[in-house]
């Protein structure tokens, strides 16, 4: 049966989303100060380090970044980097993933060594990478999972990510049960290790966007921005039946964040600011008698007459048709 239902289900994952998430390989290590770390890594696919114990320097790009236990760090491909044992003993292990649009570049190590592709840069996985996989963006993935992360904000160009906030623990217990998974050989082992993976690109998804609306909290001009871009948004869409979900995709941020930062700058929900739009929009086709109401209620943006009807009543104080009757008299 999973025979069958896995290869649809990767095409549904990748009809949705144009590319879908590969484990290349996740390696276990245990360093002490003694020990001889490459000058420099750099390699084809992403990287995630996960530092279950100890410290560490990262030094990526120039940049130096400290890691203590818990720390996840997510480094993009070909980006150079160094790291420096700062305590006795340091145990982590890196998971190293792609994005892949094919399905026959999908399967194990074993599988994906026998590809024609490029062997992999300095200190990274050592298997064959396909040369698919090496330029596929972490956010065209990400867009599957509806969260908003793109190529046109500033987490796309970071070289590095580091992960923070409640979905930490989430992402470090599913990249051991990855790499759990790898080694052992349990029953419908590849479909386990795709479903994990999935999973663990969608927290890492929400991590990311949890940070770029951090950012934002810091950058209040940023995020006045955005809020002007979705009122314009919401002023031409509204007609359409368009949601504040819909809104808060459209700039990148959480439905939640959205809100507050909406009403901060406006005074006003968004949901409210949407019902205001549309019930301005049904009293100017009120006053065209000709037009049912019924009618007016889908031309200003309501999903059904009773919807529109119950709006305008607690908004207005009276049903569209008693505002017609007063509006004709």
């Amino acid at each position: 049966m999973f025979d069958r239902l896995l290869p649809e289900i990767v095409n549904d994952v990748i009809s949705a989303s144009g590319s879908v998430p590969v484990v290349i390989e996740g390696i276990e290590h245990t360093y002490d100060t003694s020990a001889s770390l490459p000058e420099i890594s750099y390699h084809n696919s992403h990287e995630l380090l996960y530092l279950r114990d100890g410290r560490i320097d990262a030094v990526i790009n120039g940049e130096t970044i400290s890691l203590d236990k818990g720390k996840i760090l997510i480094i993009r491909p070909l980006v150079k980097h160094k790291l420096t044992i700062k305590s006795r003993k340091a145990d982590m292990f890196n998971l190293y993933f792609g994005f892949v649009h094919d399905v026959k570049d999908l399967g194990s190590s074993a599988s994906v060594e026998a590809n024609t592709g490029v062997r992999n840069n300095s200190a990274g996985p050592s298997v064959m990478i396909p040369g698919s996989m090496a330029q596929i963006p972490l956010e065209n993935f990400l867009q599957f999972a509806d969260l908003g992360i793109t190529e046109d904000n500033e987490m796309a160009r970071q070289p590095f990510f580091l992960v923070n906030g409640s979905e930490k623990k989430e992402i470090s217990i599913l990249a051991e049960q990855i790499v759990d998974e790898k080694a052992g050989d349990k029953y419908a082992k590849e479909f386990m290790i795709h479903t994990l993976t999935v999973e663990l690109m969608i927290h890492l998804s929400r991590a990311m966007r949890n940070e770029w609306e951090e950012n934002l909290r810091v950058k209040n001009g940023k995020a006045r921005e955005l809020v002007k871009i979705a009122r314009q948004y919401m002023d031409e869409n509204f007609e359409q039946g368009i949601t504040v979900a819909e809104a808060a995709q459209y700039v990148f941020l959480s439905q939640g964040y959205f809100t507050r930062a909406f009403k901060d700058e406006l005074g006003i929900s968004p949901m409210n600011y949407l019902m205001k739009k549309r019930i301005e929009k049904a009293c100017e086709l009120l006053e065209n008698n000709e037009i049912k109401v019924s009618s007016i209620a889908v031309q200003s943006g309501f999903s059904s007459p009773q919807r529109f009807n119950v709006a305008f009543r607690k908004l207005m104080g009276k049903t569209p048709m008693e505002y017609r009757k007063e509006h004709m008299k």
